[in-house]
């Protein structure tokens, strides 16, 4: 019998990919009112209850939300509280208004009727007494709070330093320096007048304020 030719075995083309579906996220999307109506609640329940007697069951009832959300998005009570203060400082803008006098008073301005209200007040002040006992508490309010408004002395810097008003930066950390220390005299001056000697903050005193900050002592005898 005569050999047969073997013919090679034909390959069956592959199939083709099949895309998967996109990956659904885990559970629902946050809601952005949802977020705002939790901070708000936080303030309003430390204005009347204070650190102590805020609870995250409360500011859930509040604010209208179930606890499991609430804690979804906020672990611990002090997370909650200082997210619900930055909120408002992430309001404080630095617009160029010409002058760097002017850029300071209109940011001294905004910054002092925020802390006229009680629920800033409160915040602040139970943050500051939970604050010196808590170090990673501490490390939150200068991450959450401290760290982005400073960046509201470096871009007045800038604008000042682009109008002429100041010369430019010649050596960062020296740079840096002066911004920590410009941040504090503000900052510090404001709420010791406000929260601890309870005096007010008018546009007269913003600007003799502001005057005294940018040419210190200015009867001095050199």
């Amino acid at each position: 019998m005569a050999p047969t030719t073997r013919q090679p075995a034909e390959h069956p083309d592959p199939p083709a990919a099949v895309t998967p579906p996109p990956a659904r996220g885990k559970g629902r999307p946050r809601s952005a009112a949802a977020d705002q109506a939790i901070l708000d609640a936080t303030r309003e329940a430390l204005a009347e209850l204070g650190w102590g007697g805020l609870t995250m069951g409360d500011v859930a009832q509040r604010a209208g939300v179930a606890k499991t959300t609430l804690y979804r998005r906020w672990p611990s009570k002090s997370e909650l509280v200082v997210d619900a203060i930055a909120s408002l400082f992430d309001q404080l803008e630095c617009a160029d208004r010409g002058s760097l006098q002017a850029d300071i008073e209109a940011v001294v301005a905004r910054f002092a009727e925020l802390l006229t209200r009680p629920e800033t007040q409160a915040a602040l002040l139970a943050l500051f007494a939970e604050g010196s006992r808590d170090v990673q508490l501490r490390h939150r309010i200068r991450e959450r709070i401290v760290q982005p408004q400073k960046v509201l002395v470096q871009l007045g810097r800038a604008n000042a330093q682009a109008r002429g008003e100041m010369d430019p930066d010649r050596d960062p950390v020296t740079a840096d320096e002066e911004i920590d220390i410009i941040f504090d005299t503000i900052a510090g001056t404001v709420e010791h007048r406000l929260l601890v000697s309870g005096e007010p903050v008018t546009p007269d005193w913003i600007h003799r304020f502001t005057t005294l900050l940018l040419n210190p002592f200015p009867g001095l005898l050199r």
